[in-house]
């Protein structure tokens, strides 16, 4: 199947800005309260408040490489967090869990928002399938529009991709949110 054109240009660095409908749909399926959140492809900001909106209580820390922080390149744990959240570049998506996994606290969590097949290549299935961490899938049952104003329906479906060092057994599937959101 072949993907649609939006009518957009594609945005450099994949900078999409997740709307804060997304990011709330994430916070009753976080499976503790974090007291340290880093979003390490932040853009402007948008998931950066939704998520102090959301847990006033958890320190919340924003880098971007349009700033001067890359995500990939360098030493891991210049933030210190207990969780990173973050939508991801597309294009480095898989570096960005890897890396996520990488530098949270063995009590850690990752939290990525992806494309709700992201979790079907043959080639990611060792984060996913077997992953001890991999503990929940949650599927938007909303499409997300990324451009304000836009006249078209959104043509992907996304997902909460969860994984949590604490975790055990089977890794569970949810969907939200249940009210609220795009059209």
């Amino acid at each position: 199947m072949s993907q649609r054109d939006s009518g957009y240009e594609r945005k450099e660095r994949d900078l999409y800005e997740t709307p804060a409908w997304v990011t709330e749909a994430l916070i009753p399926h976080l499976p503790r309260r974090p007291l340290a959140i880093w979003e390490p492809a932040c853009g402007g900001g948008k998931m950066v408040d939704a998520l102090v909106d959301a847990l006033p209580d958890t320190i919340v820390t924003g880098t971007d490489i349009a700033a001067g922080r890359d995500f990939l390149v360098g030493e891991p744990a210049v933030v210190r967090a207990d969780a990173i959240i973050t939508n991801p570049p597309y294009e480095f998506a898989t570096e960005f869990v890897r890396r996520a996994l990488g530098s949270v606290p063995k009590h850690g969590v990752v939290a990525m928002l992806l494309r709700t097949d992201f979790d079907h290549a043959k080639t990611r299935s060792h984060l996913f399938a077997k992953h001890p961490a991999f503990a929940k899938k949650v599927v938007l049952t909303k499409r997300i529009k990324w451009f304000e104003g836009s006249k078209g329906q959104p043509s992907f479906n996304h997902a909460w991709f969860i994984w949590d060092w604490t975790h055990e057994g089977p890794p569970t599937l949810a969907y939200g949110p249940q009210s609220g959101g795009a059209e």
